[in-house]
């Protein structure tokens, strides 16, 4: 599909969604990809956003999945944010080249309500719509944890949710 026919459906079914006729099944997540820009230094604030989140999809009988970088999880924290320990998956020292393509993987299985990888470079049009395609094929959500960067080197933004917590300090 050519990007701006893929950006006009995305805002209509952004304005559908958001509208007062708008059904209950209207707003059920089909898939979704978003990217949340966080800062390195107060890793509370990405917590206290992403956790409701995550604690309200782990409702659903489907799995989590975590693609870090470098870091484990640690199995107190999970605990202790009240999600599920049986139904967190992690693969960690993924190399950030293959991290987009197993995030498609991931998705597109339907076997997670959510995928989280952490991408230090912003997505290409291609990867955002490979990933927006399979979030959509899996009815799951794609988040991409990317840490802020300095004022000016922001792209476009793209359609779906990102959250800078630099807003909410």
């Amino acid at each position: 599909m050519h990007t701006n026919n893929y950006r006009t459906h995305l805002a209509h079914r952004a304005t559908k969604a958001l509208s007062p006729a708008a059904t209950q099944a209207d707003h059920e997540i089909r898939g979704l990809i978003s990217e949340v820009a966080y800062s390195e230094d107060q890793p509370w604030m990405t917590q206290l956003l992403l956790l409701p989140l995550l604690q309200q999809l782990s409702q659903q009988s489907r799995w989590q999945l975590w693609l870090t970088p470098k870091q484990k999880l640690s199995r107190q924290w999970v605990e202790a944010s009240g999600l599920p320990l049986a139904k967190v998956m992690q693969v960690s020292q993924l190399d950030a080249l293959f991290t987009v393509d197993a995030m498609v993987k991931a998705l597109e299985t339907g076997n997670y309500s959510v995928v989280i990888g952490w991408l230090s470079d912003e997505l290409t049009d291609e990867e955002h719509y490979r990933l927006t395609n399979a979030a959509e094929k899996g009815n799951a959500i794609g988040l991409i944890m990317r840490p802020n960067r300095p004022q000016g080197t922001a792209n476009r933004p793209r359609s779906g949710l990102k959250i800078h917590s630099s807003l909410y300090h």
